[in-house]
């Protein structure tokens, strides 16, 4: 696993799209060998998908060849419902940078049957070649996408669970109004993260800082599904100096790189 430490929340941001744009650039994606990226929602990415948008809009980097998968959605909300990932995503990163509309892939949380939208979602993933890059961010309590304590690691050939809660700490764009919460999300499993080539996990402020900790030095368990990472060759965590609170001098300076 790679620590890569940043000062500020903007330089990981800054760091992360540099990293996205050379990945994309050594690839030397076509139509018929596209990019596949994995992407999250919530506020973690916000300042990376705007850097990402300054990026294309400068013309350092071109989606016209990447496919996206998303992390995870809501079950129940419309596909335009203005709190729904679909419509987050949208106006965050897809509507403003050239990727074709059939290379977007995002769970589709009002399919008749969840049980097979989810298993259609992993093999369409499948059909790509799997996923090259996987970006996320990681919850107060260690959860990666809308994989809460208590999840299996090993999910993978049902990689969103149709009927599982998720804690309040998961509804980032419900704040003022938590009681209209979803209580229920379809979400990529952790087997499915861990299957990817690569994964860049994102971490800002002190309130990470216990979920880094467990990331980087805890034991792997389901109780912190955010310590599986440790379990992938190419696994990365892209964090601040606030979300380093928890972590010991030695693994700090063993492990971290600077941003």
């Amino acid at each position: 696993m790679r620590l890569i430490l940043c000062p500020t929340a903007v330089e990981v941001a800054e760091w992360a799209a540099q990293y996205i744009l050379r990945r994309i650039a050594d690839f030397a994606p076509t139509g018929d060998r596209p990019f596949v990226l994995g992407l999250p929602a919530g506020s973690t990415p916000l300042k990376l998908y705007a850097r990402l948008i300054e990026l294309y809009q400068q013309g350092k980097i071109s989606f016209q060849h990447v496919v996206t998968f998303n992390m995870d959605e809501y079950v129940g909300l419309p596909q335009n419902h203005p709190q729904s990932y679909c419509v987050y995503m949208r106006q965050n990163l897809l509507n403003h940078i050239d990727i074709p509309a059939q290379n977007v892939h995002i769970l589709d949380g009002n399919a008749p049957d969840l049980a097979a939208e989810c298993a259609a979602y992993e093999d369409k993933i499948k059909s790509f070649g799997g996923v090259n890059l996987f970006i996320g961010g990681v919850g107060e309590d260690g959860h990666i996408a809308f994989n809460e304590p208590g999840t299996s690691l090993a999910l993978s050939n049902a990689p969103a669970s149709p009927e599982r809660s998720h804690a309040p700490g998961q509804r980032p764009l419900f704040l003022t109004t938590p009681a209209r919460c979803p209580p229920h999300a379809l979400t990529v499993g952790v087997g499915t993260i861990l299957d990817a080539q690569e994964v860049m996990i994102l971490a800002q402020g002190a309130a990470k800082a216990q979920a880094v900790h467990h990331a980087v030095e805890g034991c792997i368990n389901h109780l912190w599904t955010i310590s599986a990472l440790q379990l992938h060759p190419n696994a990365l965590i892209v964090c601040d100096e606030d979300a380093t609170l928890e972590l010991k001098v030695k693994t700090v300076r063993g492990l971290g790189e600077p941003g």
